[in-house]
C-alpha cells in the first residue's frame, strides 16, 4: 500500500510540474516545456543525487582504518540485508543525524554525523544505520531525490515565472493573470507538501526494515528519541530541500505543522515500531 502511494505522489508531482509549465509558459509549448523539466531532474536525480546530497552537508568519505568499529558495523548489516556494503560518509556537524543517498544499492552511500556517532550507544547506533540501509534497499534514496529534485524545479520555474511577469513585456498573450499568480504562489507549496508526504510514507518503511533487520525494534525507538531531543539542543544545518533524507527533521518536530513536515511525528514512528516488537516477539 505504501509503494502504490508513494508512486502516486511521484505521479502527481510531476503532473504538477508539468500543470505549472502549461500555465505559466502557456500552450503546448508549455505543456512540452514541462514534459522536457520533467525528464530532465529525473535524470539529473538518477545520476547525481548522491554526489549532491552528500556535498550539502560537506560529507567526507572514511575508510575502515578511520573508523573499524562502525565500518564492521555497516559491512554486517548490509551482508545481513544481502546488499553491497554502501560507501561510508561522515558529516562534520555535532548534530546528530545520518541519512543514505544513491539510486540503486550498487550505487549508495550512508553518512553519518559526528555527533550521532558521539551520542549514541551501539545498539541505537546500528538500528539507525539499519534504517538507513532499509532505504537503499527499498530503493527511497532515488525515490526521494526525484522527489526533491522535482519538486524544486516547480519552484524555480514559479520564481522565474514572477520575474518575467514583473520585468517581461506586459503584452504576453494568453493564460488568466489572476491564476498565473495563484499558480506561481501555490503550485511550489503544493510541490513540498506532496515531497514531505512521500519522505513520510518512506520512513514507516524504512523503520520497518530496521526492526526486521536487527531484531531490535526497542533500540530504534529508543534513538529516535534521544534524536529529537538532541535535534532541539543542537540543530543541524544544512540545504533545507535535502531535510526529508535525515533519519530526524533538523528542525525541532513542534516548530513545524503535520502537512510541512518532512517525517512522520517519533511518537507515531515509536508507537509502530513497539507494535512491530510484540509482533516479533510472537512470531518467536
Amino acid at each position: 500500500m505504501n509503494q502504490f502511494k508513494t508512486l502516486a505522489l511521484l505521479s502527481v508531482l510531476s503532473a504538477l510540474l508539468i500543470s505549472i509549465s502549461y500555465m505559466l509558459i502557456g500552450g503546448v509549448q508549455g505543456a512540452i516545456i514541462g514534459v522536457g523539466l520533467a525528464a530532465v531532474t529525473n535524470l539529473v536525480s538518477w545520476y547525481s543525487s548522491d554526489k549532491i546530497a552528500l556535498a550539502a552537508y560537506r560529507a567526507q568519505p572514511i575508510s575502515q582504518a578511520e573508523a573499524p568499529e562502525l565500518y564492521q558495523m555497516v559491512k554486517r548489516l548490509s551482508d545481513r540485508a544481502n546488499i553491497p556494503m554502501p560507501k561510508l560518509y561522515m558529516v562534520p556537524s555535532p548534530g546528530a543525524n545520518a541519512f543514505a543517498t544513491g539510486r540503486d544499492p550498487e550505487h549508495a552511500a550512508v553518512a553519518v554525523t559526528q555527533g550521532i556517532v558521539q551520542l549514541l550507544p551501539k545498539d541505537e547506533l546500528e538500528a539507525v544505520i539499519a534504517h538507513e540501509l532499509g532505504h537503499v534497499k527499498n530503493r527511497d534514496t532515488l525515490t526521494q531525490a526525484v522527489a526533491a529534485t522535482v519538486a524544486g524545479a516547480i519552484s524555480s520555474l514559479a520564481h522565474m515565472a514572477g520575474y518575467g511577469m514583473m520585468f517581461g513585456s506586459r503584452d504576453r498573450q494568453g493564460g488568466n493573470p489572476i491564476g498565473l499568480l495563484l499558480a506561481m504562489f501555490l503550485a511550489p507549496v503544493a510541490a513540498s507538501v506532496i515531497q514531505f508526504a512521500i519522505s513520510r510514507t518512506r520512513e514507516f518503511e524504512a523503520d520497518a526494515a530496521s526492526a526486521r533487520l536487527t531484531g531490535n525494534p526497542r533500540a530504534l525507538a529508543r534513538a529516535l528519541q534521544r534524536l529529537e531531543q538532541g535535534a532541539r539542543q543542537v540543530p543541524m544545518g544544512g540545504n533545507p530541500a535535502f531535510a526529508p533524507l535525515l533519519i530526524i527533521p533538523a528542525m525541532p518536530a513542534q516548530l513545524l505543522s503535520k502537512l510541512f513536515s518532512t517525517h512522520p511525528s517519533t511518537e507515531a514512528r515509536v508507537q509502530n515500531l513497539l507494535k512491530l516488537e510484540q509482533e516479533l516477539v510472537g512470531r518467536a
